[in-house]
């Protein structure tokens, strides 16, 4: 599902104009890059939380000079749903 498909289902299900379902999708990821950017998570129960994970300096190959490069430590931004939630996805998802 695309952002556009997203605020489409949003304006049919809700009966709101398109432009203000857009709007409403753009504040709320925005507003979760900025609490991720801040290092605040982002809990919202019974769908998952949105995490800073980080990641430990380590030493990688770049196997097409030959050489090892050390990879600094880093923050990257994670998503862990919830297991009620995996759980209904396993259950439907038709392969």
């Amino acid at each position: 599902m695309t952002k556009a498909e997203l605020v489409n289902e949003i304006s049919k299900n809700t009966g709101i104009e398109k432009v203000t379902a857009l709007k409403a999708v753009e504040a709320f990821m925005d507003s979760v890059k900025a609490s991720l950017i801040s290092g605040d998570n982002v809990y919202l129960r019974g769908f998952g939380t949105f995490a800073i994970k980080k990641r430990a300096k380590k030493t990688a190959r770049n196997i097409t000079k030959n050489t090892t490069i050390v990879v600094p430590e880093h923050y990257i931004p994670s998503f862990k749903p919830t297991s009620e939630f995996v759980d209904k996805v396993k259950a439907n998802v038709k392969k």
